[in-house]
């Protein structure tokens, strides 16, 4: 099997309590769906700094942040664009990048 990252982009935020528990539940059942696949559950990210190659940083994030990641085993990418398909934040209006991450 291999090792798949989830990078998500974008979605909307909950704005009340009740919202934010729906959220949750939805990201809860979707990764307990997966069960044993799901490697690292992963975590909503803050803005992202980009360090160039002439040493500077940039602090906005890119053209496309990332809100999250996530860690899933899957047998191909046919399988890790399947598991992806379930998850809420394409709901919220966000996407998915997938890579798979490669043992050294």
């Amino acid at each position: 099997m291999a090792k798949y990252l989830f990078i998500y982009h974008g979605g909307e935020h909950p704005e009340t309590e009740e919202e934010t528990a729906e959220v949750l539940d939805a990201w809860g059942n979707w990764l307990g769906s997966m069960g044993a696949a799901v490697i690292d559950g992963g975590n909503p990210v803050g803005m992202s700094s980009t360090v160039n190659p002439d040493g500077s940083v940039t602090d906005n994030g890119g053209a496309n942040p990332a809100s999250g990641y996530g860690l899933i085993e899957a047998s191909g990418l046919d399988d890790a664009v399947a598991k992806a398909k379930g998850c809420p934040i394409l709901q919220a209006g966000g996407s998915i990048e997938l890579a798979e991450a490669i043992d050294m």
